[in-house]
């Protein structure tokens, strides 16, 4: 850290003007950028007095040659503590995975969104101080339809019911729960059992957008309009236009933007910022809330109207340590899509791992989850994940009570709790329930598949979800 209390990062990048963009967004966050335009500059760059109090390295991968990696061991070497990220080209998770092999702490993906710099900036300078769990940029992507979407237990499959229920209408729907429980996920599983499938999904995350930035964002604005409005600009809007919108973190979005969203939802009309005239769009609208929006509106800063005019459907989706049942074939399940990525190979995961991970209490929910795997995988040199691969987690320790009702119901090979939180068996009418659900998610709704397994016949797995009150789209 500089003497002025600034954070101090070393940027590798032989190209100046990312240089002074990259510079410029990191001084936002109270951070002070000196530069290296390749390796040999780097380590001399780190024996210098500004190089002893470094707080993180960010290394352009596409400017490195074949001696990337000796570089990346060189920096750790110097460094064992100090986070090294990775700027790659969008695609590249091949050399993302390569150089986190070689001792980088997390990687990013261009273009980059300075948001996301400098989240990651200050989420991996947070672990290295602290050993708590870094945070992996990549996304592995989604695209999931509701026979993709893995969970049995009773809450979760009651929302997705109500989700796939109300994909098929055009009203909005209002998505709650916790930072990292899929409301993404969940928001394109509706577009794509929507009659608009076909048409462009268009995802904004009002909680990265500034203020004043929102209202062009979303429904654009005209060359001259305002100061630095230099050329025309078309919203997401007019991007969705035939297909969905979803508006991430709605709760943070101005009262400006709030007026004009609603005025949309009563009108089907939409008016860029310096426009004399307004057009006509149709636009399927989906919102999502990290916490309870009516909170917001109580507290004066979301519109009551606005509220009760996006809540014509609400889903709220639980966090993953109430679904701690789940989290076996939610393993299973990430672990497969993180063997496709480039680089990577399938792996298994012992009894002992599976345990460890059910037992731990997921304050990031799902998107922390497929991280840490991913994470894991990267730097596993076996066929299967064991305890040893979750340093942190085995060092935090269960945040459940050893032997307790979670540890000892869900075995590592299934995904239904035997036990209620008393300690006392559950009814063997919700156990079966659970199985159905369990299977009908497996085999992503072939029911015949289904009823084969379970070996019944399909009138006979019919009646039961009759009886067992069971949405055969759950």
């Amino acid at each position: 850290m500089t003497r002025n209390g600034q954070r101090l990062l070393l940027l590798i990048d032989d190209e100046p003007a990312q240089r002074r963009l990259i510079a410029a967004i990191a001084a936002r966050g109270g951070w002070r950028a000196i530069f290296a335009s390749d390796a040999e500059m780097a380590i001399a760059t780190m024996g210098t007095q500004d190089g002893m109090q470094l707080d993180a390295i960010l290394l352009d991968h596409s400017t490195m040659t074949d001696d990337s990696v000796a570089l990346l061991g060189e920096l750790r070497e110097r460094r064992p503590a100090l986070p090294i990220l990775v700027l790659t080209a969008n695609g590249s998770v091949a050399s993302a995975v390569a150089a986190m092999r070689a001792g980088a702490t997390d990687f990013m993906v261009k273009p980059l969104a300075p948001e996301r710099l400098l989240c990651a900036l200050d989420a991996a300078v947070t672990a290295s101080s602290s050993g708590e769990l870094r945070p992996l940029t990549e996304k592995i992507p989604a695209l999931l339809g509701f026979d993709e979407i893995v969970g049995s237990e009773p809450t979760f499959r009651a929302a997705l019911a109500i989700a796939a229920k109300a994909a098929r209408a055009r009203v909005p729907v209002l998505l709650e729960g916790e930072g990292g429980v899929g409301k993404e996920v969940i928001a394109e599983a509706i577009h794509a059992a929507s009659p608009r499938g076909k048409k462009p999904m268009v995802a904004v995350n009002c909680g990265t957008l500034s203020a004043n930035l929102i209202e062009s964002e979303l429904f654009g604005h005209e060359k001259g309009a305002f100061t630095g409005a230099f050329e025309r600009k078309i919203g997401r809007f007019v991007d969705a236009d035939g297909g969905t919108l979803f508006l991430d973190e709605v709760g943070n979005m101005p009262m400006d933007a709030q007026v004009k969203l609603l005025h949309y939802l009563n009108s089907g009309l939409i008016q860029a910022i310096g426009a004399r005239h307004a057009r006509e769009v149709d636009v399927r609208v989906i919102v999502a809330a990290n916490k309870r929006l009516l909170d917001e509106v109580e507290a004066g800063n979301f519109r009551e109207d606005l509220y009760y005019r996006l809540n014509v459907v609400q889903v709220t989706i639980p966090p993953l340590r109430e679904r701690a049942g789940d989290i076996p074939a939610l393993t299973r399940h990430l672990l497969a899509r993180i063997a496709q990525q480039p680089g990577l190979v399938p792996l298994g995961i012992t009894d002992d791992a599976m345990h460890l991970l059910v037992n731990y209490d997921w304050p990031g929910n799902v998107r922390q989850l497929q991280d840490v795997l991913f994470r894991a995988a990267v730097l596993c040199e076996a066929n299967a994940l064991t305890r040893d691969d979750f340093p942190h987690i085995a060092a935090i320790g269960s945040q459940k009570p050893a032997g307790g009702p979670v540890a000892s119901a869900v075995p590592a090979s299934g995904g239904v709790t035997l036990f209620r939180a008393d300690g006392n068996l559950r009814p063997l009418e919700e156990i079966e329930a659970d199985v159905i659900r369990l299977a009908i998610g497996h085999y992503r709704g072939r029911m015949t598949e289904v009823a084969r397994r379970l070996g019944i016949g399909r009138s006979t797995l019919y009646r039961k979800l009759t009886e067992l009150g069971i949405d055969n789209a759950a």
